[in-house]
């Protein structure tokens, strides 16, 4: 998984545990694509304090995943998922397999 995809599905599952200056920051690196210069000038902090943040953020973070695997179970769930709603469409019955892929949309709206 790249560096980048991986902190945004970090941030998903977390975000809400750091505080919103952390977590404003990660959505401007991560999420908006902005330099440190880019989010540092608007905040009145320079580009190593954002740098600073960033790293300290990201690990913060991954201490929350290695603990609570959140992140990792929610994504085996993602691909369960979509290995049933696969094997639904092989179904012939058109009723139970519109039933079943209804489920799995229904399971993947409230992940």
């Amino acid at each position: 998984m790249a560096k980048e995809l991986k902190f945004v599905m970090l941030l998903d599952c977390y975000g809400d545990l750091l505080t919103e200056h952390q977590k404003n920051i990660m959505e401007l690196y991560y999420c908006e694509d902005l330099s440190l210069a880019e989010i540092g000038n608007p905040l009145g902090i320079t580009r190593q304090a954002v740098r600073d943040i960033i790293k300290r953020t990201e690990n913060i973070l991954l201490n929350y995943e290695e603990k609570l695997s959140f992140a990792e179970r929610l994504g085996k769930m993602r691909e369960c998922f979509d290995r049933i709603r696969e094997t639904a469409g092989e179904i012939e019955n058109e009723e139970i397999r519109n039933k079943i892929t209804e489920e799995v949309k229904k399971g993947l709206e409230i992940m």
